[in-house]
């Protein structure tokens, strides 16, 4: 499934269907349980559309748009077999204070891996838009690596960054996306 996908790509990560639980009663039992982070996608008919990252016990979370999500079986030529070992992050271009911040806020999702990891994960600003890539590579030579994608892929947009957890309806927001910004002198936000 999808979302099996997802929990695959977290280190140490739990997968909990949602279902009728209200998010303050799911916060306070993820907290209880002492996770640093709750990822939530959210799913329109079938198709992941947006993923919520709240870091705990404190905050803040982040809001992204979900798009063009490319599910490990779809990549063309297969997908390399997916590795449990911790990632090594790639944040490539998260230069603003605000970007800055939202790198942390994804770093954070990920354990410290071991140095001599070959899983590798990609989050890279483009224009305010995030890549999500994931590739394992080998050495093919003394100083030759090749890439082999593991999947899945995703755009992701920031719409929303807010000081506390996702329970708290009323924290304050340290960011909210406003679309009429995108004129043609606007500036980078991350």
């Amino acid at each position: 499934s999808r979302m099996g996908e997802v929990k695959l790509l977290f280190p140490n990560a739990t997968r909990i269907n949602r279902g009728n639980n209200r998010v303050d009663e799911l916060i306070s039992s993820c907290k209880e349980s002492e996770f640093t982070d709750v990822v939530v996608v959210q799913e329109t008919r079938g198709e992941p559309d947006g993923i919520v990252v709240c870091h705990l016990p404190l905050g803040p979370t982040a809001f992204f748009t979900l798009s063009g999500a490319v599910m490990r079986h779809d990549i063309e030529g297969g997908a390399a077999p997916m590795s449990e070992a911790y990632p090594h992050i790639i944040l490539n271009n998260f230069n603003t204070e605000l970007g800055k911040r939202i790198g942390n806020v994804l770093k954070c999702l990920f354990p410290v891996p071991r140095p001599d990891t070959r899983r590798i994960v990609t989050f890279s600003n483009d224009n305010d838009f995030i890549s999500f890539r994931h590739h394992m590579y080998s050495k093919t030579g003394k100083d030759d690596v090749t890439l082999h994608e593991v999947g899945p892929r995703f755009e992701m947009r920031l719409y929303q960054l807010r000081l506390g957890t996702l329970d708290q309806k009323d924290a304050e927001n340290e960011y909210v996306l406003r679309p009429y910004q995108n004129t043609a002198a606007r500036r980078q936000l991350l």
